[in-house]
């Protein structure tokens, strides 16, 4: 039922100039829901490794994620739950959740727009603007998406910035590395096509399939297989960290 209402609801119109596609790692909840009856189970309302301590055999088949806003305990927002319904809409719909039948709603939901630049084709390698060199860009501007991922790019750009006033060559974190596959991503990770047609540049999380591949394969299979992957290329990039941030200068040396 509750999915239902979310695909149901009234939606508020976009403006023209907000008609931009969506981040999908921050989808509106009905237009998750729209996409199948289980896909938000498996998403922001995933219940799966939740034990009940009170009955450990009764699994729940959704939970919604609530997370404490301020101090006092006395507001706390339900995660994952960006929406384009009308205010009306979400007051009715969100109460249909068991246990916010009466909940009081202080701010409802909306959407937000990023704005980001077009950093493969504007931006060099170590984030200044290829047209006006003076200027260099950091965090999600640049079309990075995470408040982690923001930082770390507001990092390396302090780096560079700091690098070209003492007069010291730039040095790029290795690709292998979280920071310098997503700087890479930004720099040079504009697709002009694909088999489907064309493509353009999207903000990204760091993730496993920005890093290069491994120099050699793991010989396992399912699940095993995709734990050692993530483990050898999480020891090769804290390796390749570690001689690039110079606690092994003779390492780098070589």
């Amino acid at each position: 039922a509750f999915v239902a209402a979310l695909i149901a609801g009234e939606k508020a119109a976009f403006h023209e100039w907000e008609a931009a596609p969506y981040f999908e790692g921050c989808l509106p909840v009905e237009v998750m829901a729209e996409r199948g009856p289980e896909t938000l189970r498996h998403g922001p309302l995933k219940p799966f490794g939740l034990t009940d301590p009170h009955a450990p055999e009764r699994k729940p088949y959704a939970v919604v994620q609530l997370r404490q806003d301020n101090k006092l305990g006395t507001l706390f927002n339900m995660v994952g739950f960006q929406t384009k319904l009308k205010h009306g809409e979400q007051l009715r719909v969100f109460r249909t959740i068991p246990g916010l039948q009466h909940a009081e709603f202080a701010r409802l939901g909306g959407v937000h727009r990023n704005t980001f630049l077009n950093s493969p084709k504007l931006l060099d390698a170590s984030l200044r603007l290829a047209a006006m060199p003076r200027l260099r860009f950091s965090g999600q501007i640049t079309g990075c998406e995470g408040y982690v991922e923001s930082a770390a790019i507001g990092l390396l750009a302090g780096r560079f910035a700091a690098a070209e006033r003492l007069g010291e060559p730039i040095a790029l974190p290795p690709a292998t590395t979280a920071h310098g596959a997503l700087l890479n991503h930004i720099t040079g990770g504009h697709v002009d096509a694909i088999e489907a047609g064309p493509r353009s540049f999207q903000p990204m999380n760091v993730n496993f399939g920005l890093f290069p591949p491994l120099a050699e394969g793991i010989r396992r299979a399912g699940a095993a297989r995709t734990l050692a992957k993530k483990q050898a290329l999480s020891a090769r990039a804290l390796g390749d960290l570690e001689i690039w941030i110079g606690r092994h200068p003779a390492a780098a040396a070589e």
